[in-house]
């Protein structure tokens, strides 16, 4: 029941954060971003934030610097719109997944072609 209710909580605040950046965040040097996924810790006092951003690396790190500038914006937004008592620290992280999926494929296509 507490893992159903954790899931519900994480995906609460993932759908909040896209919101509050897509329409309330005006910092152009965060670019086109998306939230992948939302982590919260079991006494919901910190969530890590995972983000992907859309073009060339340095594009990531600036987005990234930019989106911890505007954490306590964000989170203060976020205080607004959930019922929760508490409203995590919000810890923004790069979200490597689809890099890797891509380097692991590449691995694959050249071991079938060897």
């Amino acid at each position: 029941m507490a893992k159903i209710k954790q899931e519900r909580l994480n995906q609460t605040i993932l759908k909040e954060i896209t919101n509050i950046i897509q329409l309330k965040l005006k910092d152009p040097s965060v670019g086109f971003v998306t939230i992948t996924d939302v982590v919260v810790s079991n006494d919901h006092s910190y969530a890590d934030v995972y983000v992907s951003f859309l073009g060339k690396k340095e594009r990531n790190e600036a987005g990234l610097k930019a989106l911890n500038r505007a954490k306590g914006f964000i989170r203060t937004e976020l205080a607004r719109s959930m019922t929760t008592r508490r409203v995590p620290e919000l810890t923004f992280k790069l979200d490597n997944t689809l890099e890797k999926a891509t380097r692991l494929e590449k691995i694959f296509e050249e071991i079938e072609n060897s």
